[in-house]
């Protein structure tokens, strides 16, 4: 960096003077930035949270290069963002995720993003032909615990939560669920390494699972290990999907008699209302058994979002929930609750990423992100494109631009009234 000689000049003066002068004996400290952790920026809504895979083909197998992960860094900063939720540390995307972020904090002293970091639990014979053992875990978990670790090591100025598994609990995963006592073990574990010295203090530890999983759910799921575990994190971690639920739980999600005279847009608007409501009824499920227990922890929701685009359950011959429309919707209500209410929210998902269902490009799990594939904003992020935050950014090469060219009443086409009048 160069100075001005002039302004070289007056330094050394100022310096000379406080050093000559007995009676003003000044002692000059930098300014130094404070340390940000889990504890400051979990529930600040100047941290905004998000959810992110930063994949982009339908193979899998074709990892994120460091150039995209920080092509990707730099668009969410520009949304506000600076917490993510990321996993599979056993891949090269976490790493070079850190890495990305380390590089953009050295190119600039002002960027700021912070990492929520995933070890991957199974169960013993999870994703194998065998018949999956949900009381014993896989001999993988622990070499997914020591990577996390490593990281977390290796940039504790990034990494300030580790989560202890995704929706590992929840009995619906029944291709690999565990039982709470090994989320209870490594969480232990990670704690016992914060004790000793190996991990900052600082640092969070959690599971991040569904609602029903941390017993705002059924009573199978209260039980005297689930209760250590809630002791045990720091903060729980929960997931909540009121889309989802307009298949499997739809009650929320039918047009109310009171209702039936509303015209169609203002059903959609009315069910995207009772969509945050859903949400904020299973929040508060979690907050009122956990305080049940005469326990106090913070809670804040690791996972809820909403797809634009479905050939199943949620399309034109399910539920209808699908379509940018409702997104948006869903992202500005889901938004101004949690930040009203200090809750963090890493809302699933920045971008699409389609080799979640890679033989079905339609399905909807292909469809959560708030940018599509090509690097046009869904509609929750047309106001941002018209503010310019994108302005100089780029996806793929390609210019953020709006999806549907921008025009409301083109994309007001493929919005439908909420549908539950079909066999499930």
């Amino acid at each position: 960096m160069k100075i001005s000689f002039k302004i070289f000049i007056a330094v050394i003066a100022f310096n000379f003077f406080v050093g000559c002068n007995s009676k003003n004996k000044v002692k000059l400290e930098p300014v130094l930035k404070p340390v940000m952790t889990a504890a400051t920026i979990l529930g600040n809504s100047d941290y905004l949270a998000i959810s992110y895979g930063g994949y982009r083909h339908v193979d899998h197998d074709i990892e994120p290069t460091i150039e995209e992960l920080k092509e990707d860094m730099k668009l969410l900063a520009a949304m506000g963002i600076k917490i993510l939720r990321t996993y599979k540390v056993h891949l090269p995307q976490a790493s070079n995720l850190l890495t990305a972020i380390s590089e953009l904090k050295m190119e600039d002293a002002s960027f700021e993003m912070y990492v929520m970091l995933g070890a991957w639990i199974d169960c013993k014979n999870a994703w194998t032909d065998l018949e999956p053992d949900h009381e014993n875990e896989s001999e993988r978990n622990a070499v997914e615990i020591a990577t996390t670790v490593a990281l977390a090591k290796q940039y504790p100025d990034i990494v300030k939560v580790i989560a202890v598994g995704n929706e590992a609990m929840v009995k619906w995963a029944a291709s690999y669920y565990v039982q709470p006592n090994v989320i209870l073990k490594w969480v232990h574990h990670l704690q016992e390494l914060k004790k000793s010295g190996v991990l900052s203090k600082d640092l969070w530890i959690t599971s991040s699972d569904d609602f029903s999983s941390w017993g705002g759910g059924g009573a199978e799921y209260h039980t005297p290990d689930l209760e250590k575990l809630i002791k045990a994190v720091d903060y729980i971690s929960m997931h909540t999907y009121a889309y989802h639920n307009s298949h499997y739980n739809p009650v929320f999600w039918e047009v109310p008699d009171a209702e039936k005279e509303f015209s169609d847009i203002e059903k959609v608007d009315s069910a995207m209302l009772r969509a945050k409501s859903f949400a904020m009824t299973q929040y508060n499920s979690v907050k009122n058994y956990v305080a049940s227990l005469g326990i106090h922890k913070p809670i804040h929701i690791g996972e809820s979002g909403w797809a634009t685009k479905s050939n199943g359950f949620y399309g034109q011959n399910g539920s209808r929930a699908t379509d940018e429309y409702k997104q948006g919707l869903y992202y500005q209500h889901i938004r101004e609750w949690t930040n009203k209410e200090e809750i963090s929210c890493f809302y699933f998902e920045a971008f699409n990423e389609q080799w979640k269902d890679a033989g079905n490009p339609l399905g909807s799990e292909n469809h959560f992100g708030l940018i599509n594939f090509e690097g046009e904003a869904k509609y929750p992020l047309w106001e941002a494109v018209d503010a310019g935050v994108f302005d100089g950014l780029t996806r793929n090469g390609k210019t953020i631009t709006k999806t549907y060219s921008g025009d409301k009443t083109l994309l007001m086409k493929d919005v439908s009234v909420p549908n539950t009048d079909y066999k499930r």
